[in-house]
């Protein structure tokens, strides 16, 4: 099966998460059993994956698991680079498959809970989409909790929401550092108007404290511009 990147996400420092689209344009995000995708994985570090990569993962066998349907197990000793998407082949896919609101993706599921959006284990169609939200609606902005955090204020026409960023490009290898001068380049791009389209998923379950329970939260993966669809953290 062969894939175009267009979900690159950081996770606990040396891990990553990957998804793309296949050549009938649905989503797939391979896994492995009972382990997480490592950095080594990573384009730059000699793997096949980057924002825009072609890339074969060999056999694959479907593991889904509402809401995610996408995941399927695959041999990362199979998976191999084959090509790149020019910027304006990959912007034309994502245009495609991208909707206007979030309830055209995940559905009746998707719950609001304050800024943020839910949906319960085990409910749910979708836990990985394209959207391009309302124009001129987006703002990227750094917030200080424990640890300065990258957040995307946005809205779809029927969610005004402030969402997590967990775009790998936005970050040092340590996952943790936030890229400054990329996150000022990216906000100033929104500034002016350069058109977007979100890569959005749902984070595996987790809950904030023993009183709730497990939820897939909503957040943005990546952030796609059409001056630049295949920026990378250079640019900054």
């Amino acid at each position: 099966m062969r894939i175009v990147v267009n979900h690159l996400t950081r996770m606990q420092q040396g891990y990553i998460c990957v998804a793309g689209l296949d050549e009938n344009k649905q989503h797939i995000r391979p896994v492995h059993s009972g382990a997480r995708l490592g950095i080594h994985l990573l384009h730059r570090h000699g793997g096949p994956f980057d924002i825009g990569t072609v890339v074969d993962l060999g056999p694959v066998q479907a593991r889904p698991t509402p809401p995610e349907v996408e995941d399927h197990a695959f041999s990362e000793s199979r998976a191999q680079r084959v090509g790149d998407m020019s910027p304006a082949d990959f912007w034309n896919l994502l245009h495609d498959v991208a909707r206007p609101t979030l309830r055209a993706i995940f559905g009746e599921a998707l719950t609001q809970r304050g800024r943020g959006c839910t949906v319960d284990v085990g409910m749910g169609r979708a836990s990985l989409g394209c959207l391009t939200p309302k124009p001129g609606s987006s703002a990227l902005v750094v917030e200080q909790y424990d640890a300065p955090r990258i957040r995307l204020l946005v809205t779809d026409g029927e969610y005004d929401l402030s969402l997590s960023v967990t775009d790998l490009r936005f970050y040092e290898d340590d996952h943790r550092t936030i890229r400054a001068a990329v996150v000022r380049d990216v906000a100033a791009r929104l500034q002016r108007g350069v058109d977007l389209i979100l890569s959005v998923g749902l984070a595996r379950a987790w809950r904030r404290d023993e009183s709730e329970p497990y939820r897939h939260w909503l957040q943005v993966n990546n952030l796609h511009l059409a001056d630049d669809p295949l920026w990378q953290h250079q640019r900054g």
